[in-house]
């Protein structure tokens, strides 16, 4: 791999120990509705189904409105972590807290009026149908606070590295609407009012099992009203909206493609897609679990200036992350016909036929979506807007709706399942093309295809990156820094002291952080001239250390111990040490 290939080595192993719970955040929903699936057609009946399916376009909206403000806070709150800036990240989080819980309140009672208001009539024809819909919207109103700030909370529980109680959090959610649902619809009967209920009190015990994390006030972010301004709420949002214009505009489309199935198709192509949806809902947190965890490495990333963690960043999402994605896909289009028949089970029935296709010819379109969207993220955190926004609105809803339009007259079903899979290669070209309008040909580096800025972080003659996996590679580390500070012309003093500071600290990282476990670990090291200034970067998956809070303790012990802490205290201007989303970080500055 090279010497080079640590940082790849680390993000690649972060990338794959954060996307589990990231999907989790996303998931909850999800299960939710395969829950309320279930129950609903196996006893409401098909009418609960239609309603489920005519509720879509709120959903997308929930989750656009949870995306913006989620996006956005994590990538700011990505930033002030790289730069060392602890008390702007309490600000972002309360600020994020009570904006989430403001606008989630709003929403569930203009909810509850527009259900009350017969909203439902201008949806559906069937006097059924509208009463179905009328009762899951009010049911659903209530879990709406739930479902908004809870995945804020998510968020953060994931950045301090509280994975056990979000994964607690997720398990309890599941469970306790089975539990209700049963309660609700199998033995009270309250059908899709019932069903909704179920969702929400789900979604309430998620948001209570990690919210009182806070509340008892071991969180190393804290909520405080002091220090909180409407222009970082504001910047929260602009920096947040382009993530969620996909989904905004996703609601719209599937207010526009529910027209086209019931005009071309019929009811039975509504539940055939409410269907479908139900299940590969429950794997599109895979794609989006990794533009989450892309968006917060990338914001630690940015806010470190870090160009080469930057590109590995994609390239461990376009080698890794697209090759696990396509196993999934691949999964789903082999079990199409036993998972269909968790739903119909009439082979004979033409709905049972529509959704068999769905689940054979949609999961095509997620390995290509896993890059369109991780592209909005990249593009968000360098405040690429153009292409940003270009690409939420072409992915989210315009060639979907455009395609559709075309082929659902024609093929019906297949021809809306076949639109979705050809957008993926629309927005793939688009990101290409980007690249080739900048440069005059196609991209041939991962700098290029992100059309990385030539002024953003250390070029490569401007720093050293080093790899450290076993103490023989820590023997060579001092001679590394001392030619690589030479070259740059920097003074031999502060060359001899920058390589014995970097021995010391990598050393004492592989002799107590590499043997207090059985994993693998690496420590990736980057050395930078920056305005004449030389800063050490280390970066380890050990353990979480932090040597500043040793250094409180030192003075009083022995003069022989803790030699090499006592040393880059003595000749560098600044230490900062912070555990980085399950990392450590060592940054000093001499």
């Amino acid at each position: 791999m090279g010497k080079k290939n640590s940082d790849y080595k680390l993000l690649s192993k972060l990338f794959f120990a954060l996307l589990p719970y990231q999907a989790l955040m996303l998931v909850i929903n999800t299960l939710n509705s395969i829950v309320d699936s279930l129950f609903a057609s196996n006893i409401v009946g098909e009418t609960a189904m239609t309603a489920i399916g005519l509720y879509a376009p709120a959903t997308h909206f929930l989750f656009a409105l949870s995306v913006v403000l989620v996006s956005g806070s994590q990538l700011l709150t990505g930033e002030s972590l790289g730069n060392n800036d602890r008390n702007r990240v309490k600000i972002l989080f309360s600020e994020d807290l009570l904006t989430a819980f403001i606008i989630s309140v709003t929403v569930g009672i203009i909810m509850v009026i527009a259900a009350n208001a017969g909203i439902a009539q201008l949806m559906v024809n069937g006097e059924e149908e509208r009463h179905a819909l009328k009762y899951y919207m009010l049911g659903q109103s209530i879990g709406i606070p739930a479902l908004v700030v809870g995945q804020q909370l998510f968020s953060f529980l994931s950045m301090e590295n509280q994975t056990k109680r979000t994964m607690a959090a997720s398990l309890a959610c599941v469970a306790a609407n089975t539990l209700m649902n049963y309660i609700f619809v199998a033995r009270l009967k309250l059908g899709t009012l019932g069903l909704g209920l179920g969702s929400s009190g789900g979604l309430w015990v998620f948001c209570s099992v990690m919210g009182a994390y806070y509340l008892a006030g071991k969180s190393f972010i804290r909520f405080s009203l002091s220090g909180i301004s409407l222009s970082e709420v504001k910047l929260i949002f602009t920096k947040g909206y382009s993530g969620a214009i996909s989904r905004f505009v996703e609601m719209f489309r599937c207010i526009i493609v529910n027209m086209l199935i019931v005009k071309y198709v019929g009811n039975g192509g509504l539940s055939s897609f409410a269907a479908s949806n139900s299940v590969m809902a429950l794997f599109w947190p895979i794609p989006f679990g990794m533009t989450a965890v892309v968006r917060m490495l990338l914001g630690v990333s940015i806010g470190e200036k870090d160009r080469k963690s930057v590109s590995d960043i994609m390239k461990v999402l376009f080698t890794k992350g697209v090759l696990f994605q396509c196993g999934i896909s691949l999964i789903i289009m082999v079990l199409a016909e036993p998972i269909t028949r968790l739903f119909y089970r009439d082979p004979a029935d033409p709905v049972y036929g529509m959704t068999v296709m769905a689940f054979r010819i949609l999961p095509l379109c997620m390995p290509l979506a896993v890059i369109s969207l991780s592209f909005v993220a990249y593009s968000q955190s360098m405040d690429n807007k153009k292409l940003a926004n270009v690409l939420a609105v072409v992915d989210g809803a315009l060639d979907v709706v455009l395609l559709s339009m075309l082929l659902i007259p024609v093929l019906k079903m297949n021809g809306l399942y076949l639109a979705n899979v050809l957008n993926g290669f629309i927005c793939l070209a688009l990101i290409v093309g980007y690249a080739f309008a900048k440069y005059g040909h196609f991209p041939r580096t991962m700098d290029q295809l992100l059309t990385l800025p030539d002024d953003f972080g250390a070029s490569e003659d401007e720093r050293i990156d080093i790899e450290i996996s076993e103490m023989s590679d820590v023997l060579n580390v001092s001679s590394q820094v001392i030619d690589f500070c030479n070259s740059r012309g920097i003074d031999d003093r502060r060359s001899h002291f920058a390589g014995l500071a970097l021995e010391e600290m990598a050393g004492n990282i592989v002799k107590h952080g590499f043997t207090a476990d059985s994993r693998e670990h690496y420590v990736d090291i980057r050395v930078i001239h920056d305005n004449d200034d030389v800063i050490l970067r280390l970066r380890d998956n050990c353990r979480s250390f932090d040597p500043l809070e040793r250094t409180k303790v030192i003075d009083s012990e022995d003069k022989t111990k803790n030699v090499g802490i006592r040393i880059v205290n003595g000749i560098s201007k600044d230490v900062q040490y912070q555990n980085l989303l399950g990392l450590n970080v060592l940054t000093i500055r001499i």
